[in-house]
């Protein structure tokens, strides 16, 4: 089953998402996706991995880490499916990162990797932009870098764990006004979900609601204003997300 948080009529609604993303609402009647306000579908820490795919630490010239590097994302930087991310004005270079995310579904504390993925209540997506002008260091990514505001749509709902099979077998598309620009497997993750929540958990206690956004593959590429950007994860689903100038976002929003 895939639950997702959505506003409609200005009313803000905990719903489950249907056949082509119709969204059944509370009084028992089904809307077409276009039809709501996609919410982020929960809002529990989010904690982010950098260097995390051995295909994109090559990429960049880079040694696989030893250990996770890891990150915390600031809320604002969230936003829902179909929703508008800004690139600031004045920079370079800002590109798209798919990622598949793990929705922490009961505390956990000293997990197992045995037994980790049982403590996964389900999977959503994440387009961790990143701005590449502001990057000093890739082990220790700024907060200009990924956590400016609207860089992170996420979504579009979480899917049931056990409606997805393997996490560490699924592909991995970023596609950009229609052509792919970005291809990858978990496969080729170098820390697995499972190992994620044993090192995580052994340090730091996992709350429901919690995300751990898994990192992304190689096939980074620049985004202007106007581009249309989806991210999509075999079993899981599709984020779309359109990128706008920052003066025609708060233009608008104003």
């Amino acid at each position: 089953m895939k639950h997702a948080r959505i506003e409609y009529n200005g009313e803000v609604q905990d719903v489950t998402v249907h056949e082509q993303n119709k969204v059944l609402l509370k009084e028992g009647v089904k809307v077409a996706e276009e039809d709501v306000i996609w919410l982020p579908p929960e809002h529990g820490t989010v904690i982010a991995l950098g260097l995390n795919y051995a295909d994109h630490a090559s990429e960049l010239e880079f040694k696989a880490p030893e250990e996770p590097l890891i990150f915390i994302k600031s809320a604002s930087t969230f936003i829902g499916h179909r929703q508008r991310t800004y690139r600031p004005a004045n920079i370079d270079y800002m590109h798209y990162e798919a990622e598949l995310v793990a929705v922490i579904g009961k505390q956990a504390r000293k997990v197992s990797r045995d037994n980790a993925l049982d403590y996964v209540r389900g999977y959503t997506l994440c387009n961790d932009y990143a701005i590449r002008d502001y990057l000093e260091n890739y082990y220790r990514p700024n907060l200009r870098v990924k956590s400016h505001d609207t860089l992170s749509p996420i979504g579009p709902y979480v899917i049931d764990r056990d409606d997805v099979g393997d996490p560490q077998n699924l592909g991995l598309l970023t596609i950009v006004n229609g052509e792919v620009r970005q291809e990858g497997s978990t496969a080729d993750m170098i820390f697995s979900v499972a190992f994620l929540i044993e090192y995580l958990s052994a340090f730091m206690t996992l709350q429901p609601g919690d995300m751990i956004s898994t990192g992304t593959p190689k096939g980074l590429s620049d985004v202007q204003p106007g581009d249309e950007v989806v991210i999509e994860v075999d079993q899981v689903g599709k984020l779309t997300n359109y990128i706008v100038s920052e003066e025609q976002y708060f233009n608008q929003s104003s």
